[in-house]
């Protein structure tokens, strides 16, 4: 199973004058980010309601919103009355004099004092967070399962493209025996240009040739890559939910050995198949960008 860093989820609950809405987003991260924005005060709620989610949210970079509607009118805006009241007894002899246009300008002011007009309690209460947290786990079911249907995409495409990898490897055999010869043949030729065929010991222009023959050998890196390519395709298989950093180490060896087996090749027939792997590798470069 692959799951896929970016996602999406959003829940909401209804509770008897209260309304619970979770919502989430989620971006690809090398590592977990959270970032909370809510209209309520959770104070020692805000701390379970984080590791609450990033136990159950696997790499990325999380923006969670978290919504608490009072329909009961318990957060209303209220007025101190009886501190009003004496501010005004204290001022309407002096208001007698102003001019009435000047009289609303007084309460305005009266409203504006702190103390007069008081918000209701945005306070998260010990029996809202129970409804909460099953909000949020409504909502982070809905992200997984986000992430699971993108990431199942995904992992066909990095399989695919890793199988690609692993045919175009086949096809380097085929001209193995071909490279080989021509090398030889060029270093003949080249001898027989500068030197002369008659002037040169036999014994050490072999030698020498199997020297050179044996840097140019590739069987080393074949083996390796099959054998990355085909750890990839295991891990990728498996039943672990977080894989995309071993999935990316495993990438990084592969690109290895394809570089090492382009810089070996002298032959441009099996250049073009290290071409070929090459693209398919970012492909899965890019892929595994998004996989966590």
């Amino acid at each position: 199973m692959l799951l896929s860093m970016t996602g999406y989820g959003r829940a909401t609950t209804s509770q008897p004058g209260k309304t619970y809405t979770v919502e989430i987003r989620s971006l690809n991260s090398k590592q977990n980010d959270l970032r909370l924005r809510t209209n309520q005060q959770l104070h020692k709620y805000e701390m379970q309601l984080r590791r609450f989610v990033l136990d159950q949210v696997q790499r990325g970079k999380l923006e969670i919103t978290v919504e608490v509607a009072d329909e009961t009118g318990g957060n209303a805006v209220t007025i101190n009355a009886a501190l009003l009241d004496r501010l005004y007894d204290g001022l309407k002899e002096r208001m007698l004099s102003l001019p009435p246009e000047h009289v609303s300008g007084v309460y305005a002011g009266l409203l504006r004092i702190p103390g007069i007009v008081e918000s209701g309690s945005n306070r998260l209460a010990d029996d809202d967070w129970g409804h909460l947290k099953a909000t949020a786990a409504a909502c982070i079911e809905h992200l997984n399962e986000y992430r699971r249907q993108e990431g199942e995409v995904m992992a066909a495409d990095l399989s695919s493209s890793c199988t690609g990898i692993a045919d175009l490897l086949t096809e380097v055999e085929k001209y193995e025996e071909q490279r080989v010869q021509s090398v030889r043949d060029r270093m003949e030729k080249h001898l027989k240009d500068f030197m002369g065929r008659g002037n040169v010991d036999k014994n050490r222009y072999e030698q020498e040739v199997l020297f050179y023959l044996e840097k140019m050998d590739i069987n080393e890196e074949k083996v390796r890559l099959r054998q990355n390519c085909e750890y990839f395709l295991e891990i990728l298989n498996n039943e672990d939910t977080v894989k995309g950093r071993k999935l990316n180490f495993i990438s990084q060896e592969i690109g290895r050995e394809v570089n090492t087996l382009g810089s070996k090749a002298y032959s441009p027939d099996i250049q073009k198949l290290v071409v070929n792997m090459k693209e398919h590798l970012e492909m899965i470069k890019e892929q595994l960008a998004n996989v966590a």
